[in-house]
């Protein structure tokens, strides 16, 4: 990777608080959310032959209190969300250093933008009778982009939205806005490349080195699409695949995570199997994945949480509905699958209760892991919330950790960031631990010292094959109770 020296111009341009260098062409990233945020360090990271930055980056987000935070980490060179991957960090640093990363709530700057990545949430609302997806908070981002893009400029859709949105909701809504200022709709090219980022401590390469899916709506806006993310990614090791129309792209990635959930629901039915008949589910899985057309088979666990999974399996039957009149079309493996990912959590609450003679009132809870995965503090929809609201109306009280997580948003309180230690077990401090994520905290810890005082009351719970296999011998020397989800 080239790394981008500091290149100050002269030539720069100012909005409302934010100044840009437009002597190179100005991407804006329109949302700084767990992809926005990283896309922006990523395209700032793009660099020529000579290691000189090859754009002006302005992250855009609303002038709200979460907007605001973010921009002011982005503009201050520090992530908004808190992450164990240093190679996101010292991209961030160097494009902090080279000065070509800059952030605003002000959609002024979109007039001064050669290309505008679209990172804004699309959420399914869960009031309505069926589900469905609420269009404002994208059609009026598109608004502002339509009233202010200069011609030639290209957007690119990284949203993850059902499938014919950029054809009939996106590409209508900027036509409209430009053909308002006197522009044709060609104006303006729009294209759809789905994001496929990974939070954690693969954040930065699952931007940078990771094959990408791209169309346009126009052949012309599918190249423009192409010569753009082929600057940014590295597409001689992973090359771009270009798709024939938007919405094909668009269902490649609700298909991409909705297939991932599907099998990750069916694995559930295998993981009661195991621990009925005495056998080591994720054993059998490792014996199977050497069969390479098996290698990404899922495995049983604590549940299914983050943005991605917990809605996009629904996205194509909104679609189906919403966008093109077809009622008669179902998908009966992916709404079930979100239905039985749902209710993981409640499968580890179950046993746990079970241990306890069926009845969790006033047992002491220590919960290891709120993040819905390892190596990042996203809780969002996190399958802990799901087991800490059943808990707590059983009566339980339960305590959190977690290495990334300092407050717990969904729920409005703190989280613990120290472990408590041995001597918490000794004088009957908890109950029952229970291991959620695999983080390298809790792979690291000794139990045979930790839980040395537990004694036979104290429960174990591995929730999601966290503990390591020298961890579960460390149990097995010790007087407290321990299961496994997906372990006879």
């Amino acid at each position: 990777m080239n790394v981008c020296v500091t290149n100050v111009s002269d030539t720069q341009a100012t909005t409302t608080g934010v100044r840009v260098d437009t002597s190179r062409p100005v991407v804006c990233v329109q949302g700084l959310g767990f992809v926005g945020s990283a896309m922006s360090v990523a395209v700032a990271n793009a660099c020529d032959g000579a290691g000189r930055p090859l754009y002006s980056v302005v992250g855009v987000d609303l002038p709200n209190e979460a907007g605001r935070h973010r921009i002011a980490s982005i503009a201050a060179g520090e992530m908004p969300f808190p992450g164990a991957d240093p190679d996101l960090d010292r991209a961030l640093a160097r494009a902090h250093e080279a000065g070509n990363l800059t952030a605003t709530d002000d959609p002024a700057v979109f007039a001064l933008a050669d290309v505008v990545l679209v990172d804004i949430n699309l959420d399914i609302d869960w009031s309505a009778p069926q589900p469905e997806v609420r269009f404002g908070g994208l059609e009026r981002a598109v608004d502002d982009l339509a009233a202010r893009l200069k011609p030639g400029a290209l957007v690119i859709v990284e949203t993850t939205v059902p499938p014919g949105t950029c054809e009939q909701v996106i590409a209508p809504r900027l036509a409209a806005g430009l053909e308002a200022r006197g522009l044709p709709p060609s104006a303006v090219r729009l294209a759809h490349s789905y994001e496929r980022v990974m939070p954690g401590a693969q954040y930065y390469s699952s931007i940078v080195n990771y094959w990408r899916v791209y169309a346009g709506t126009t052949p012309e806006a599918a190249d423009a699409c192409e010569r753009f993310l082929s600057t940014v990614i590295n597409v001689r090791d992973y090359p771009l695949t270009r798709l024939g129309s938007t919405t094909a792209s668009e269902t490649a990635k609700v298909l991409e995570n909705s297939y991932r959930a599907v099998t990750i629901a069916f694995m559930e039915e295998w993981g009661r199997f195991a621990e009925a008949v005495g056998i080591d589910m994720f054993e059998i899985v490792g014996a199977v994945r050497t069969r390479p057309t098996h290698a990404n088979m899922r495995q049983p666990g604590f549940g299914v949480g983050g943005y991605c999974l917990t809605k996009d399996p629904l996205f194509g039957a909104v679609a189906a509905r919403s966008l093109f009149g077809r009622e008669d079309l179902s998908f009966p493996f992916s709404a079930e699958a979100v239905r039985t990912n749902a209710a993981m959590p409640l499968v580890a609450l179950d046993k746990l209760r079970a241990l306890f003679g069926g009845s969790l009132a006033g047992r002491r809870v220590l919960l290891l892991g709120v993040s819905y995965r390892e190596d990042v503090g996203d809780t969002r929809h996190s399958p802990a919330q799901t087991f800490v609201e059943a808990a707590e109306r059983d009566g339980a009280e339960v305590t959190a950790h977690d290495p990334l997580v300092a407050w717990w948003e969904e729920l409005g309180r703190p989280v613990q960031g120290s472990l408590p230690d041995a001597a918490s077990f000794d004088d009957g401090g908890f109950d029952a631990v229970v291991f959620t994520q695999a983080s390298p905290a809790y792979r690291r810890l000794d139990l045979s010292e930790w839980l040395a005082g537990a004694g036979p009351t104290v429960a174990v719970v591995d929730a999601n094959n966290v503990l390591t296999d020298a961890q579960r011998r460390q149990l097995r020397g010790l007087d407290c109770r321990f299961i496994s989800i997906g372990r006879g």
